[in-house]
Order: structure tokens, then C-alpha cells, then sequence
């Protein structure tokens, strides 16, 4: 598991000061003991820590937790809004609604949270590549680096299509390389050809995850590398180079489904054998609000109640699939929670997700309900196989198709398919992957964003729903040398 205490001068080490809009203080990487950056990185022990802290960003309240939850979830035919009619969560409510507006806090946090990364990985970069680690040790440390910038771009890249790149330490009072680099906006082919070189940079330098040795495991892996580029590819269109990386996980032998769908999200099953990346965390620092904001709300209060599944996701699953029960919690007053807890009458939502619950019962708990050790899965084997799935049915290969997508049936409780179409084979995603932030962007890249919203009463508009606005505070800091979104 990764360590989650810095040091006082690892915290001057990636003290970069805002990102892009708050440029307002250098980047302090002199250690207090007037040590030369490379000479202080010259120790094993402080690299890792370096990188320990680009992994740590992932756990702020505005990486992946409320902004993360209402762009991805909220947003989507999966889930509303949740929580009290009254209680719009600031800008949650626009965006169930689909009216949302540039200045909403949502797009700076997400926004922001992976500049925050993408600095603070350009910075390491810079310093490990000029110390004289031995290889073994300092090739990895650069491999994992690549791996997480790669990971924050895609996230920016179909959160807001085409975004600044920024691929190497900047100097803050340099305002010619800010305006130039910083403040213009690259096609989002260039930031996908830039994530792509990351993540085959760093598949080539990680280890793979059976030869992490405990304290490792949870860092990034070389299988990790090739599932995050089979998806980037997938969402490029990009069948046969998706399907090729696919392939190169599965055949690794490493990965493999869960017995038991619902044990997927439960602490028991973190960096198992499902688990090919996810947030690690602790029971002192976890993903911040990430549990908080979307458990049942009312008495006892273990929640906000927001992001709740719809009853249009409730009732499209098959019948006897298993993965209903355990996505979906469906407040029956005095009935059991998996882990004993008793359901309440007062709860204020009929449905909460199941998949963010952490038990205060039976799993690790340190009374503290807004910052709980729950992991955050990124990347599931599951995924990768619906990944090698669609991209082999993309090329007519429908045998090959069948035989993930019945492995993964067959998991839930289903019957084999004998033939398939992509609505199946989109459905299978929907029901694997619910309430996983997945949904939205499944919808987008798919095209059938429009028509589905449609049915859920959405009014999704074509040409102008497809991306999120850049934050308004970024084209305002740029003096307008960023162009906008149309919304």
C-alpha cells in the first residue's frame, strides 16, 4: 500500500503553488538542508516518496470525489441527483439537468485537481531524470509517473476535449512559455498522441503487478499501462491497436474476475485479483467525501444522498442478474445492509449506490465518515474484458466478442449469449460498470448520447453536451488566450 505521511521538505518538493490560474508563488525544491534537488533524490527512499505525492493528488476532495461524482454520474441516465429537493449541491442539480454554465465549481475542482497532478508529475520527471538512482530503481519511479500524467490527461481530454499540454517543469515567472504552452488549448488528437506515448513509455518500464512485492502493491503496474491505452484507444476508435493491448493483459494470466460481483467494492477484494489500479487508501486518508456524499441520508445519517442509481437503471437489468442487488441499494426499512446494518424508514432517498457504501461494521473504520479508507477502482478486469469485447466486434469478430462478454454473464448470474449486438454488448457495459463513472462518457463517445438522454427525459443537445465548459476562471487567468467550449 502507498504510504499517504510526506515529509515536511517532500511537501516543499511538490509545494507548486495553484495551477495555471494561480500561478502566484515558485516551486520551492530546495531541500532546508541546502542539499542539491538531485543530491536529496539521490536517496531511494525520497524518489518514491516524490511520486508517492503525485499519487496522493488522486485522494483530494477535488480529484475524484464531488466534482468527479455529478460530471460523471449525475450527469448520466445511471443516477440523479439525490439527496433533498432543496439541497441543489451547488451545482449538482444543473448538471442532472444538463444546464450547466462555466463559472459551476465543478470543472474548476476537476479541472484544477489534474493540473495540480500534471505539474507535480512534470516537476518529478525533471529531477529524477537528472539524479544517478541506479536504473532498477529509477526507471520504475518514471514509468509510474508517466503513468498518472497519462491517466490525468484522459480524464481532461474527454472531460473537456482538446486542453493545454504541459510536458515538463515550467517555470512560473516565465510568462512567454505560460502564454505559449500553458494558456493555448491543443487539439484533443495531440493530447491523445501524448497520452499514448505515456502509457507505452511507461508499460515498457513497470513491473508487472506479480512482481510487486507487498509494500508496492497499489503503484502502477505494467498491466495498468497497457488496460488505461487499450481503453484510450477504444475511444479513439481505434478497434484492432484496443483489442491487441487487451490481449496483452489477459494473456498475462495475471488478472481475473471475482467470484462474487459484490465483493468487488469491498475492502477484502482491494488490489485483488479484479483490481488492475485503484486509489489506495487509508483509514486516516482516503478519497475525501467519496463515501460521505453519496450514502443514505436521513436517521441514523450516514450521508449525504447524493448521486443515487434511477429507476430507469434499477429496471433495466435483466431478470436474475446479479450485479442489480449489488449496485443498487434499495432502502427497505428494516432489512439488512450486507454487513448487518439496518436499513431506516427516515432514509430521505429510495435507492442509494451500493458501490461507494463503506461499512462502519465490517470494514476497516476510524469514526470518521467523510474521510473513510475505502479504495477507488479506476481500472477492473471487467472493464478491460468489455474492452476487448467491443473492439473485437468492432472488426466482426462477434465469437470473440461472446466468449468475454459470457464470462462476464456467466459471473453475474446469466445465461450465455449465442449471438450479439452492440446494444447487447452496451447494455453488458452499463449493467458491469453502473455508478462506476463510466456511463457518461460511454454515452458520448458511442453517439447514442442524445437518443438515450432523450428517454430519460433529458434534453441532451447534439454539438453543444458532448464536452463540459473550460472553467470560467482559466479563460479569465489566460486574459482570454483560451478558447471556450461551446455550451
Amino acid at each position: 500500500m502507498i504510504k499517504t505521511s510526506q515529509l515536511y521538505i517532500l511537501l516543499m518538493l511538490l509545494g507548486v503553488a495553484g495551477i495555471i490560474a494561480s500561478c502566484e508563488k515558485d516551486l520551492d525544491v530546495l531541500p532546508s538542508n541546502a542539499l542539491s534537488e538531485t543530491d536529496f533524490l539521490s536517496k531511494p527512499e525520497n524518489a518514491i516518496q516524490l511520486v508517492t505525492g503525485i499519487y496522493n493528488t488522486q485522494l483530494s476532495w477535488s480529484s475524484y470525489s464531488f466534482a468527479w461524482i455529478g460530471m460523471t454520474s449525475i450527469t448520466s441516465d445511471d443516477a440523479d441527483k439525490g439527496s433533498t429537493a432543496n439541497d441543489s449541491g451547488t451545482d449538482k442539480k444543473k448538471l442532472d439537468e444538463l444546464t450547466w454554465e462555466s463559472s459551476d465549481i465543478s470543472f474548476g475542482d476537476v479541472w484544477t485537481a489534474r493540473y495540480d497532478g500534471i505539474y507535480r508529475a512534470n516537476t518529478a520527471l525533471h529531477y529524477l531524470e537528472l539524479t544517478t538512482l541506479d536504473s532498477t530503481i529509477k526507471n520504475p519511479l518514471i514509468g509510474e509517473i508517466k503513468f498518472l500524467r497519462a491517466l490525468f490527461y484522459f480524464d481532461l481530454v474527454r472531460c473537456f476535449g482538446g486542453v493545454p499540454l504541459v510536458t515538463s517543469k515550467i517555470d512560473i515567472n516565465d510568462t512567454e512559455t505560460i502564454n505559449e504552452v500553458v494558456f493555448v488549448r491543443r487539439t484533443a488528437e495531440e493530447v491523445y498522441s501524448q497520452i499514448e506515448l505515456d502509457l507505452l513509455d511507461a508499460a515498457s518500464l513497470l513491473p508487472l503487478k506479480s512482481q510487486q512485492s507487498n509494500g508496492e502493491l497499489g503503484r502502477a503496474t505494467k498491466g495498468a499501462a497497457q488496460a488505461l491505452l487499450a481503453k484510450v484507444y477504444l475511444y479513439q476508435e481505434k478497434w484492432e491497436e484496443s483489442e491487441e493491448m487487451a490481449d496483452l493483459v489477459i494473456a498475462s494470466g495475471i488478472y481475473g474476475l471475482l467470484p462474487d460481483y459484490a465483493d468487488v467494492w469491498k475492502e477484502i477484494s482491494e488490489n485483488g485479483i479484479e483490481s488492475i489500479y485503484e486509489i489506495q487508501a487509508s483509514p486516516n486518508l482516503g478519497v475525501q467525501g467519496y463515501t460521505d456524499v453519496q450514502s443514505p441520508r436521513g436517521t441514523p445519517d450516514l450521508g449525504w444522498g447524493f448521486n443515487t442509481p434511477s429507476l430507469d437503471l434499477l429496471n433495466s437489468y435483466e431478470e436474475g442478474d446479479l450485479r442489480k442487488e449489488a449496485t443498487i441499494m434499495v432502502v427497505t426499512p428494516d432489512s439488512l445492509l450486507w454487513d448487518g446494518f439496518v436499513m431506516s424508514a427516515s432514509w430521505n432517498n429510495p435507492r442509494y449506490n451500493y458501490k461507494a457504501y463503506h461499512s462502519s461494521i465490517a470494514e476497516s473504520w476510524n469514526g470518521n465518515k467523510s474521510n473513510t479508507g475505502k479504495n477507488l477502482r479506476l481500472l477492473k478486469y471487467s472493464d478491460l474484458l468489455l474492452i476487448k469485447a467491443e473492439a473485437a466486434l468492432q472488426q466482426g469478430k462477434e465469437g470473440d466478442a461472446l466468449i468475454y462478454v459470457n464470462m462476464i454473464r456467466n459471473r453475474a448470474g446469466l445465461s450465455s449469449k449465442t449471438s450479439l449486438t452492440f446494444d447487447e454488448l452496451y447494455n453488458e457495459r452499463r449493467w458491469e460498470m453502473a455508478m462506476e463513472h463510466d456511463r457518461w462518457f460511454d454515452l458520448v463517445r458511442t453517439g447514442r448520447a442524445q437518443a438515450v438522454m432523450a428517454a430519460h427525459g433529458k434534453n441532451f443537445i447534439t454539438g453543444k453536451h458532448e464536452l463540459f465548459p473550460i472553467p470560467e476562471e482559466q479563460i479569465i487567468a489566460s486574459g482570454g488566450l483560451l478558447s471556450q467550449n461551446n455550451y
